[in-house]
């Protein structure tokens, strides 16, 4: 496989474009099927991991434990909708990101499978620091606003448009109890730079945020560069942070700092948790 790969490499480099097409084809091939019930109790295709209730077991749990005090939940990176679907099969009003077309076109699919067209907002947009337009990397649940992310060729490329979070929604949901899920693939600290009326709104957010710590880097950088700051900017606001399990641990500033400086990652995860301190 690793010779194939590298005998068409050099065809991708000189016809991108050709290469994003066959990756698509590829990807796209369960489209024509028709959504199944899975073991979480709703119609759902696209990714094998998630039709048998097998993908991130202890995230989906987390989220299914915090969704019984959530009222609007709110999934940034929502990919081809898996954790929207478990939203909206527990009746919760979802909000969801998703900038890939072929991830929007399952997602179409899985939500109008179950008949929640009406029960959920899709905003076929990246969320950043600014409005206009970026490139994004990659594609499937990989995609990132990140240059470099993964090892994803620069090739494999396409443009999006971008806003940010306090421009779509704000503090229209002021008195509700939300329920905010982030992955976005590295780009965590320029969605939440645009984020400030969110991250500040009464009652707080529960936030909880994939930030990798030294996994998918780009090429000669070993540890997370905004780790710290992206931690930091929930701290100055008053929230905790927790480890993204059922037992939780709580994370300081202490360790986030040692593993800034020393690059050894004593986490053992990259999903996290940040509420008030009131939320505990």
């Amino acid at each position: 496989m690793n010779l194939i790969y590298s005998m068409l490499r050099p065809i991708a480099e000189r016809y991108p474009e050709l290469a994003k097409l066959y990756r698509d084809y590829r990807s796209s091939r369960s489209l024509n099927k028709t959504p199944r019930p899975i073991p979480l109790g709703f119609q759902f295709i696209g990714n094998p991991a998630m039709e048998t209730g097998t993908f991130e077991p202890n995230e989906t749990a987390v989220i299914q434990e915090n969704l019984k005090v959530t009222d609007v939940f709110i999934n940034v990176g929502a990919n081809i909708g898996y954790y929207c679907c478990i939203a909206l099969h527990s009746n919760i009003p979802t909000v969801a990101f998703e900038p890939i077309d072929l991830n929007l076109k399952y997602l179409y699919k899985n939500i109008s499978a179950n008949n929640w067209q009406e029960d959920i907002e899709i905003f076929p947009v990246a969320m950043g620091d600014r409005s206009g337009m970026i490139e994004i990397y990659g594609g499937g649940t990989g995609a990132s606003l990140i240059k470099g992310w993964s090892g994803t060729p620069t090739y494999y490329r396409q443009w999006v448009p971008v806003s940010t979070l306090d421009n779509v929604i704000g503090s229209r949901f002021k008195g509700k109890q939300c329920l905010i899920l982030v992955d976005v693939e590295g780009a965590e600290l320029m969605l939440l730079k645009g984020a400030c009326d969110l991250l500040s709104l009464d009652p707080a957010p529960t936030w909880i945020v994939e930030i990798c710590i030294t996994e998918h880097q780009p090429e000669g950088i070993k540890v997370n560069p905004d780790l710290l700051e992206t931690f930091n900017l929930f701290w100055e606001l008053g929230y905790h942070t927790y480890t993204c399990s059922l037992q939780e641990r709580r994370v300081e500033r202490s360790e986030i700092e040692a593993i800034q400086e020393t690059g050894k990652n004593t986490l053992k995860t990259h999903n996290f948790i940040f509420r008030k301190p009131d939320k505990n």
